[in-house]
């Protein structure tokens, strides 16, 4: 693992998720829920649910009812908000949600918080663009006012009214579970967090207009943080990319001839996000962005790993958590294959197992032919000695 980077690199999923407009959604959705029971049975640290609620492709509106579906169909894996967007609701009742859910959870809970990314969510409630990120720090300031104390909070802008406003319930995390704030490309998301001390979901910045703001994204944190008093923990940044492996690269690039296109044209014609800039007209140049650009890996486990030690470097000091944007270029059963594939050759790579047993394995090869030596010569020694003793037995005995 790259120098510098925390000794075990968490690996999660962020799930917006992206379907194809048209398919049944009842059906997609339960996919979504086994996807998260395969994760955990493989191993994986963290899964994250978006919230939209138009443009008919990202499916989930409420990432707090299905974290609750969820963690009934697992047993480890904790689950997080990615992102409750801020700007729609009232911050009192994002707060009141997260802690219902810390204790339904039993502690496997994390709140994720953003402005919204789908201009068509928030023209439909009368929000321009201009407005949601203001809003998202007055509601953070709100929220976690309201989560780490018991006082009184009172509070009025144009959207919300809190008077003497407290709590009902207190987290069942002691003393609270995981807080991150979303990032793009702007400074806005790292500005929060360091304000606050949580940690930080850099959504775009694997691809290439945030991969050269990577390093910058943490330095923004370290100024507000020294600013505000607060302390910024690498241990609380993740960072989502794209990646999609198989046993070959050419068998990765048949795969994804499922449905990379599909998951293209959403960001290039459907999606007012910008900042999710992809280019490519067909399949192959499809895989070559993705692979050229930064934004993630298409090929073999040597290939995933390349993509996050350059990131470990980017990032000029390491993070805490990798985190796979679910989609689906490939079929399911490629999709659930891929996955494996990730836990079991990448996932090591970067959590000091890999290391361990290949230490053992190159210690027990230097050292295999004295040992077989002695081995041999104590199997001769024996058989010697078993023939000395019946050379020695007198005839009849």
């Amino acid at each position: 693992m790259a120098d510098g980077a925390p000794d075990r690199l968490r690996f999660g999923v962020f799930v917006a998720p992206f379907h194809p407009a048209g398919e049944n959604p009842t059906l997609l959705l339960d996919d979504d829920a086994a996807l998260v029971e395969h994760l955990d049975r493989l191993g994986y640290d963290e899964a994250w649910f978006g919230e939209h609620h138009s443009a008919g492709s990202e499916i989930i509106a409420s990432p707090e009812i299905f974290i609750a579906t969820a963690a009934a169909r697992t047993r480890r894996i904790k689950l997080g908000t990615g992102v409750i967007s801020v700007s729609y609701h009232n911050p009192l009742w994002v707060a009141e949600r997260a802690v219902l859910l810390d204790h339904l959870t039993r502690g496997r809970f994390m709140l994720g918080l953003g402005p919204g990314s789908l201009p068509t969510d928030a023209a439909m409630i009368g929000l321009d663009q201009s407005q949601t990120r203001e809003l998202l720090a007055q509601g953070v300031d709100v929220i976690m006012q309201l989560l780490r104390s018991d006082d009184p909070v009172n509070f009025q802008n144009e959207r919300w009214t809190l008077r003497d406003a407290r709590l009902h319930l207190r987290p069942y995390s002691n003393p609270l579970f995981d807080v991150s704030v979303a990032a793009v490309a702007s400074p806005a998301g790292p500005q929060i967090a360091g304000k606050h001390g949580i940690g930080l979901l850099s959504i775009g910045a694997t691809q290439a207009a945030g991969f050269d703001a990577l390093a910058l994204h943490w330095d923004v944190m370290e100024e507000r943080a020294a600013k505000y008093g607060t302390t910024v923990d690498r241990d609380q940044w993740r960072l989502v990319g794209v990646m999609h492996i198989a046993e070959t690269r050419e068998q990765a690039y048949r795969d994804v001839e499922f449905g990379i296109e599909q998951w293209f044209h959403y960001f290039q014609a459907v999606a007012a996000f910008p900042q999710m800039a992809v280019g490519g007209g067909n399949v192959r140049e499809m895989i070559d962005f993705v692979n050229e650009s930064g934004l993630g890996s298409i090929g073999t486990a040597e290939d995933a790993v390349g993509q996050i030690d350059r990131l470990v470097k980017q990032s000029n000091g390491g993070f805490g958590c990798y985190m796979m944007l679910a989609h689906e270029w490939a079929n399911p059963v490629a999709t659930h294959r891929s996955f494996e594939l990730i836990s079991q050759h990448v996932m090591p790579e970067f959590q000091w197992q890999a290391w361990s047993t290949q230490a053992a394995k190159r210690r027990a090869e230097a050292s295999r032919p004295e040992l077989a030596a002695q081995h041999m010569k104590a199997v001769e020694d024996v058989t010697a000695k078993y023939q000395a003793e019946i050379g020695a037995t007198p005839a009849g005995h």
